[in-house]
């Protein structure tokens, strides 16, 4: 996810689960967050409500907007998650796609270029607009043609959007893209009233929302957003009568607020510190503290065309000497897990290569591919690592680097941390001005290929790097050919099994040539009061808040 409106070869994923206050008003998504799971094929009678009851959620994360066709950050998702309906959504717990506005699962044609999908019948808007296939297709084009920030999601790999039938829609792509389900389960894909928004370049609400959600909008300002359960929703009703998201000024205020209960749900963002003493204080308070894996991943991108990181041995010698249990210790205070591939570990495909090729703090074997390289105590190699100035994180982990490179490699490296004005970050990443570079990556959707190819792919490159492209845009500059050829191949195939190989090959060559060294996989946090019901997270629809209620 972005935030400064590139273009889809230019996604930065802002922000790090556990940043600080700077971070919380800006904190960028993945992406990869969406809705409330799918319903049954026909929707449900009667019932929900909760009494009275209403959830007061605390968050430190101010939306900038709730538009979805132009909203691309996670304090913006985490509203609209439940406002809104999407296509597809995810089965709670997996990475499952399954029908929600859609009936089933699209029908592809041969060349996989032509999407066919039944739509669900039966459904209204919160402002009473009868819901159908063209209501759709009009959401759709708004996304692509409005150019909000997320909108190359679609229009890089789109054609055509048409209802061709009340309930159904085609969609054709310019390329083949097995993955193109999982993209229609991004939040800002969901469908939006025709009667209350309009399709131009720019024509956005940002303060307004009319979905066909669980939930609809009754108040939006800077501190708080209301939304009420829909009485005229299409699926199972929410077990609460409404949500409210109390957001506060900072993580120490959020930490207060729920410490005195007044607020039922605290969720993003504290700092390990806080998390820490919430967790140690659950048992006597009678709090829950719910843990979960992330699909937020922390990446040392490295500029293969910059010396002396042009040099393959130079890389794999960094690539070694990474200890990345002790940054789990040291910096994240055990609330994250070490990562050894680009791909996190809740996919099936995940292949541990950067632990079977260079394991923890492998010294010696750093040391050895130094020497072969040139470098020595008297000749050491000076690396700088930059990072966006507003993330605590990164800097931690940029200065144990530097720490642990000093003590353990007696200098041979040196580890030059050195943190960016983010705009001035971000805008230099693409140009190459940096040697190395500290990312954190929120997905778009919940395929493997959103690990991969923003990062990695390069449609215009040589062997002295990429001209222009996706990894061009993330600061490594990496051109392979097989690389490419092995992502089109991924793209292309239907068969689950025969792209989870092409996954596994892929992970393989990043280990071979090093231009990303994988370090973290984040974990999530969410604080909830005692009698609190159905509380979870979700690694990908994050906080399921419909299906909560006060017992």
């Amino acid at each position: 996810m972005n935030w400064f409106g590139l273009s889809r070869r230019q996604f930065w994923s802002w922000g790090q689960f556990f940043s600080l206050l700077s971070l919380c008003c800006l904190l960028i998504v993945s992406c990869n967050t969406s809705r409330p799971p799918a319903q049954t094929t026909t929707p449900a009678t009667g019932g929900g409500g909760g009494g009275n009851s209403r959830i007061t959620v605390g968050t430190t994360l101010r939306p900038r907007t709730i538009d979805p066709a132009d909203n691309y950050e996670l304090a913006g998702t985490n509203i609209t998650t439940s406002l809104c309906d999407r296509l597809y959504t995810y089965k709670l717990g997996t990475g499952e796609l399954e029908p929600q506005l859609a009936t089933a699962l699209p029908k592809v044609s041969q060349d996989g270029l032509t999407y066919t999908i039944p739509i669900r019948t039966g459904v209204v808007f919160h402002d009473g607009t009868p819901f159908n296939a063209e209501a759709m297709a009009f959401s759709l084009n708004r996304f692509i043609k409005n150019g909000g920030k997320p909108s190359a999601l679609l229009s890089d790999v789109v054609s055509s959007v048409a209802a061709t039938g009340n309930d159904q829609i085609t969609i054709k792509l310019k390329n083949s893209f097995a993955a193109f389900p999982s993209v229609l389960a991004f939040p800002g894909m969901c469908a939006v009233s025709p009667k209350a928004y309009q399709i131009g370049s720019g024509k956005f609400l940002p303060t307004k929302f009319v979905g066909t959600g669980p939930y609809q909008l009754r108040q939006f300002t800077p501190n708080l957003v209301r939304m009420d359960a829909f009485d005229k929703y299409w699926g199972a009703k929410p077990t609460n009568q409404g949500i409210d998201f109390q957001i506060l000024s900072n993580a120490a205020n959020l930490y207060n607020s729920f410490r005195t209960g007044a607020v039922d749900i605290a969720y993003q963002t504290f700092d390990p510190q806080q998390v820490e003493s919430l967790k140690q204080q659950a048992t006597s308070k009678g709090w829950q503290a719910i843990e979960e894996k992330s699909n937020t991943v922390t990446h040392m991108i490295l500029n293969v065309k910059q010396k002396p990181l042009d040099q393959l041995e130079v890389r794999q010698a960094i690539a070694s000497m990474i200890d990345r249990p002790l940054l789990i210790q040291r910096v994240y205070q055990n609330q994250a897990q070490p990562l050894y591939s680009m791909l996190p570990d809740t996919f099936d495909s995940y292949k541990p290569v950067f632990q079977s090729a260079y394991g923890d703090g492998n010294v010696e074997k750093a040391k050895a591919l130094l020497a072969k390289a040139g470098y020595t105590k008297e000749n050491p190699l000076k690396l700088q690592v930059v990072y966006p100035g507003y993330s605590l994180i990164r800097e931690q982990i940029a200065g144990t680097l530097r720490g642990y490179a000093a003590q353990k490699l007696e200098g041979i490296i040196q580890i030059q941390p050195q943190p960016e004005e983010s705009a001035t970050f971000f805008a230099n990443q693409a140009k190459g001005a940096y040697q190395a570079i500290l990312q954190d990556w929120y997905p778009d959707f919940g395929d493997p290929d959103n690990y991969i190819q923003p990062f990695l792919s390069c449609p215009k490159g040589d062997a002295s790097g990429c001209e222009n492209g996706a990894s061009q845009s993330q600061g490594s500059f990496y051109y392979s050919d097989r690389m490419n050829k092995l992502i089109a191949q991924q793209r292309q195939a239907q068969d689950p099994q025969a792209r989870a190989k092409i996954f596994g090959e892929i992970q393989d060559a990043i280990a071979q040539d090093v231009p990303i060294i994988p370090l973290v996989q984040n974990k999530d946090y969410v604080f909830a009061q005692k009698g609190l019901q159905g509380v979870q997270i979700d690694p990908i629809l994050k906080l399921p808040l419909w299906q909560m209620k006060k017992g």
